[in-house]
């Protein structure tokens, strides 16, 4: 009976419908062959587009066998097919806990993943396909899919962030409070927002006819107030400047420059690993040491592994996290 239900299957698939539905029409249901019979009759109907009768009938095998992998995984593609995530969802879950894994099951969940914007949990399912068939075509697609999508995040974010700097780098300095000598200064030199503000140097101000060490007091403290500071070119509130000692930033040498500013790229991290840093906007070694451990191990699905993998990394360089030693 096996042998005749497989047979008849390869006949729908060859397109042979009329024939298959004959045999099985032929065949005297029982308990034994009841949810193969229904899977059968669903399967035909599937191929003929008659999605309701297919569905119907799937599901009365479900029911009757919820463990009835074939019937649970054609269910699912229809319920997906249809636009109902969530039950589609559900039946590929069920359809993985079974061993050997339903590939196909795992692919199309993780594809459903991606597109509800779980990417984490789609790598997963994918990663757990190439483990065990690294050449595997569909999946590698997928993978390139997932990868393409993390990007996309990042560079929505990324823009976002521009435009929020944008944002505040063009409010008018006569927005903040500041006595009338040195707004007066400002507006002489041509200083006109916050962004212009922050390219101007101490220097540069001291250097302005009438404008003194007390206006210069006045500026440096209106800006130290929303952690900015003269001379700095762009605003970055998410990675806070470095702590430095009491007598001021030691400045770096052109080599230290160099190796800090090489993109995080140079480190061989795992894929996770480098996912983390791209959500986190962490593009050079300089960006990364400014991070502490506690911060990095908050970032969801960062665990101990990455965290010893990066610190090993950056250790080659002779650098380590802030506050590390």
């Amino acid at each position: 009976m096996t042998v005749m239900l497989h047979e008849i299957a390869e006949q729908v698939r060859a397109g042979e419908l009329d024939q298959a539905l004959q045999r099985i029409e032929g065949i005297e249901e029982n308990d034994e062959n009841r949810v193969d019979l229904l899977y059968l009759r669903g399967y035909i109907h599937e191929t003929k587009h008659e999605w309701n009768k297919a569905m119907e009938l799937y599901e009365r095998a479900v029911e009757l066998e919820p463990d009835h992998i074939e019937s649970s995984f054609r269910l699912a593609l229809l319920c997906d097919l249809h636009g109902d995530d969530e039950r589609a969802m559900e039946l590929y879950d069920h359809c993985t806990r079974f061993a050997p894994v339903y590939i196909n099951a795992l692919l199309n969940k993780a594809v459903l993943l991606e597109e509800q914007g779980d990417l984490d949990d789609a790598e997963r399912c994918v990663q757990q396909v190439l483990k065990e068939h690294p050449d595997h075509e569909r999946a590698r697609r997928i993978e390139s899919s997932i990868d393409a999508s993390y990007n996309m995040i990042f560079d929505e974010r990324t823009q976002k962030e521009r435009d929020a700097r944008n944002a505040v780098l063009d409010l008018p300095v006569s927005d903040f409070e500041l006595s009338v000598r040195s707004r007066n200064c400002l507006k002489q030199m041509n200083i006109r927002t916050l962004g212009d503000l922050l390219r101007t140097t101490e220097e540069e101000l001291l250097a302005y006819k009438n404008f003194g060490e007390t206006s210069l007091n006045e500026i440096k403290a209106m800006l130290s107030q929303k952690g900015l500071r003269l001379g700095q070119s762009t605003i970055d509130s998410q990675f806070p400047e470095p702590q430095v000692a009491a007598s001021g930033p030691v400045p770096l040498d052109s080599d230290q420059a160099i190796l800090l500013g090489k993109p995080v790229s140079e480190l061989e991290l795992s894929v996770r690993s480098r996912k983390c840093l791209q959500r986190l906007g962490i593009g050079t070694l300089g960006e990364l040491t400014m991070r502490s451990e506690t911060e990095l191990m908050s970032i969801k699905n960062f665990g101990q592994t990455s965290l010893n993998e990066i610190k090993r990394q950056l250790s080659n360089f002779g650098l380590t996290l802030r506050g590390g030693h």
